[in-house]
């Protein structure tokens, strides 16, 4: 197996190996939605064609692979020359576990299950080690959102006044525009899994949201209520930047 060259591209490469064809596609279909270029492969051996076609930024790989387990698979493209940045996934969280990853040539290691928040956190940190990050800036309207200061801008330059859960909420939904989120979703994303909210909490934020965007018809944008569901946002002009 032969690294190669990337083509030209604004967003981090990931390869995704893991033979639970739920699980994978979930992630597959979680990570597109952060901006990333995804492919994803159920074994060791189908992974194998795309990563000699092309390199990838992050490779998350899961321990318990049919054929070919997990830390074989790591040891044996890191004696081939694969520099990419592994991530592991498995439902063991015993030391040896951990170190056998480490020894293997993994960056980091996650159990399962895990929670989305913290995947898309530590996936984050491992494409920036690798030299990229996905978008940090979105427009929507006369608005800038910019990830990386956690600031969302006015075309004059000014700040809206967010807490953090109304920045996370808003971004949540930048992510996903155009596609229905509901409220239990949104609840899982921004305010965890772990914490009791009540559902109705999220009509709460969008409605406070709204208000210090000083939304109006006109606005580029809009925050579509989906009755008995959630929400689904839409941007109107603008886009990724």
């Amino acid at each position: 197996m032969t690294t190669q060259t990337p083509p030209p591209s604004t967003r981090p490469t990931i390869l995704i190996v893991e033979d639970d064809a739920n699980l994978r596609l979930g992630l597959r279909d979680n990570l597109r939605d952060e901006g990333y270029d995804v492919t994803d492969a159920p074994s060791a051996k189908d992974a194998a064609p795309h990563l000699q076609s092309r390199v990838f930024d992050l490779l998350i790989l899961d321990v318990m692979l049919p054929g070919e387990d997990g830390y074989s698979f790591c040891r044996r493209l890191r004696s081939e020359g694969v520099k990419s940045m592994v991530l592991m996934l498995t439902a063991r969280s015993l030391e040896d576990d951990l170190v056998r990853g480490f020894e293997a040539g993994a960056q980091d290691y996650l159990t399962k299950p895990y929670r989305l928040r913290e995947l898309l956190a530590r996936v984050q940190a491992l494409v920036r080690r690798a030299g990229t990050a996905p978008p940090q800036v979105v427009t929507f309207g006369t608005f800038t959102l910019d990830l990386g200061r956690r600031a969302v801008l006015r075309a004059d330059g000014g700040e809206v006044d967010l807490t953090r859960t109304e920045f996370d909420l808003l971004a949540f939904l930048l992510r996903h525009r155009d596609r229905a989120l509901p409220r239990g979703e949104i609840l899982d994303a921004v305010w965890g899994r772990d914490v009791v909210v009540d559902p109705r909490t999220v009509d709460n934020f969008v409605s406070n949201l709204k208000k210090k965007l000083g939304w109006t018809s006109t606005s580029g944008f809009t925050i579509h209520t989906l009755r008995g569901v959630g929400y689904r946002m839409e941007v109107l002009s603008g886009g990724p930047s």
